[in-house]
């Protein structure tokens, strides 16, 4: 049982943890605290939270766990403003796609409570957002990943990892660096490529006709161009080293297969799709391997 909990960003990602936890009788009170106004009264109606506060240091005033789930380009000024109004054995957690970046930005704004900071990541989602996007079924046999490191408390991570795992969810112990590179390929590069396609055609003259005709797999992939677009900005930024590597490995292989295009070279396009068809259908046709997608 979470006596307070606080959530910091009260739409998809922060809403969804407070209604788990409400619907699984976890948590005796939930404080919202969003940076629009609006945002914080829908999470009010909607029982998201008990109580909307009107500050950073309000909303954390008391709360046993704060979970952070903003854009990350707001971590680090988040940390900033909330560590003087911790208490001394409050448990601060985040649910960022970048860890890296975000257990620096929480190690040098925390400083001596940075030991109380256990960095995860929820890797389930939908495109929507803000709070009406929220519901208590999200996490549901998806993955958590925790990034510790060194200086976490043994104890706060295992209070966060029972969090998570009341809402349904896998929890895995991730290295920062190695969460960095797989969510790069998995998660980031894929959606760089759908908001890249998806602008391409936007700029098309005939773009209406275009879309009017696009397939299920069309749809299918380019749905992740839905999301938000500040905070893909700040994935992106805040984990760029991995992304372009990736991005220089997709963009050979895809000169690979302009050229063989180009020269009528069927056996090459065949073995490409080939290895792709059968790692992809090894990966996924197991019914006991979930799909992770964040959106």
């Amino acid at each position: 049982m979470i006596k307070h909990l606080s959530i910091i960003g009260v739409g998809l990602i922060g809403g969804s943890l407070a209604l788990a936890l409400k619907k699984a009788g976890l948590v005796e009170k939930v404080t919202g605290f969003s940076r629009s106004q609006a945002a914080r009264d829908e999470a009010l109606a909607l029982g998201i939270i008990d109580n909307a506060a009107a500050s950073l240091a309000e909303a954390v005033t008391d709360a046993d766990i704060v979970f952070v789930a903003v854009p990350m380009g707001a971590m680090q000024a988040v940390f900033e403003q909330i560590a003087a109004h911790l208490k001394p054995q409050a448990i601060v957690t985040d649910g960022g796609s970048a860890k890296q970046q975000i257990v620096d930005a929480a190690r040098e704004a925390l400083g001596n409570k940075f030991d109380r900071f256990v960095p995860g990541h929820p890797i389930a989602g939908t495109e929507k957002s803000g709070p009406s996007a929220a519901f208590a079924e999200l996490y549901q046999q998806h993955r958590v990943v925790l990034t510790p490191v060194a200086e976490t408390d043994k104890s706060a991570l295992e209070q966060v990892r029972q969090m998570w795992q009341q809402t349904g969810a896998d929890v895995f112990d991730m290295e920062v660096e190695h969460h960095d590179v797989v969510l790069a390929a998995t998660s980031h590069l894929p959606h760089v490529l759908a908001f890249n396609l998806v602008g391409m055609l936007a700029k098309r003259e005939d773009c209406d006709e275009v879309l009017r005709y696009a397939a299920g797999g069309f749809r299918d992939f380019s749905r992740i161009a839905s999301s938000d677009a500040v905070m893909w900005r700040d994935i992106c930024l805040g984990n760029r080293n991995a992304i372009l590597e990736l991005l220089q490995q997709y963009r050979s292989g895809l000169d690979q297969i302009e050229q063989a295009i180009r020269q009528d070279d069927g056996d090459f396009l065949i073995d490409v799709f080939g290895r792709a068809k059968r790692a992809r259908d090894s990966r996924f046709a197991d019914p006991t391997l979930k799909d992770n997608s964040e959106v």
